[in-house]
């Protein structure tokens, strides 16, 4: 099994908020995956946890032109991981994070099962990696080649904020992107956290395919490419108690916060 962590984007939101902060001025230019949280970088927590986990054999980032050399240090004299850059040099040029996962698959000619990890996410600490393989192993009984995400439970507020699941028991029968409250029954909202069956692989290039002339927006969030999967491959879903998006000043001061003196 392999790992995927996204790292092409910008993080305009939070840019913007940290050139009005006083304290965390010095953080501007900082890629998202690399601020400090706690006492480490936010991809490192990931990494730490990948390293202890003997199924996975390769971990990947996918990076932006600008912050490429940020992460190839970060990189040095970690084991397993390889990088690779998306070619684009601002918010503007990105070329969406569903094709950043294509760029990976066909760069390293990936035939294996692929957790695929947003770069500024985190979750709560009784998330446990191992746990979710074990959930995975246990729905390829049932189902064969099927997929699986992960999903937390958000309040009305919070629903037309975020990718929303429908399901049927643990099968995924719908994704919503930022539906209106009113227009569903479902509060499980899915992060960018998704174990990907290596027969799903090709479904990838083939969304991208078919996305090709539309704009941007329609072909860059990972939810774009679920909704397409799901009606083509088995998606199933866990549920876990939470997560840290680490999208403006405030997510990331509340995250950095809660994981300060942790190791």
């Amino acid at each position: 099994m392999k790992v995927l962590v996204l790292a092409a984007g910008y993080g305009t939101r939070l840019e913007r908020d940290l050139k009005e902060s006083t304290e965390y001025k010095h953080l501007i230019g900082v890629p998202k995956p690399l601020l400090p949280i706690g006492n480490k970088p936010l991809i490192s927590h990931w990494y730490d946890t990948i390293e202890k986990t003997e199924e996975i054999d390769g971990v990947y980032v996918v990076t932006n032109a600008k912050n490429h050399k940020s992460f190839e240090e970060w990189a040095k004299g970690k084991a397993n991981v390889e990088l690779v850059c998306d070619g684009s040099t601002s918010n503007e040029t990105r070329t969406g994070a569903v094709a950043a996962i294509g760029l990976t698959i066909e760069h390293f000619n990936i035939n294996d099962s692929l957790i695929v990890i947003a770069g500024d996410t985190l979750f709560f600490d009784d998330f446990r990696l191992q746990g979710i393989l074990e959930s995975y192993k246990n729905i390829q009984g049932d189902q064969g080649a099927a997929s699986m995400l992960v999903y937390t439970i958000c309040s009305d507020d919070e629903v037309s904020k975020r990718g929303i699941l429908e399901t049927e028991g643990t099968r995924v029968c719908a994704f919503l992107e930022k539906p209106n409250p009113d227009n569903t029954e479902s509060r499980k909202a899915c992060p960018c956290f998704y174990v990907l069956h290596k027969e799903s692989l090709p479904l990838v290039k083939q969304f991208l395919n078919e996305m090709k002339d539309l704009p941007l927006k329609s072909r860059d969030a990972p939810g774009n490419f679920i909704s397409h999967l799901i009606q083509r491959h088995p998606v199933h879903a866990v549920e876990i108690s939470g997560r840290y998006d680490v999208g403006g000043l405030q997510s990331y001061v509340t995250c950095h916060q809660h994981f300060l003196g942790r190791t």
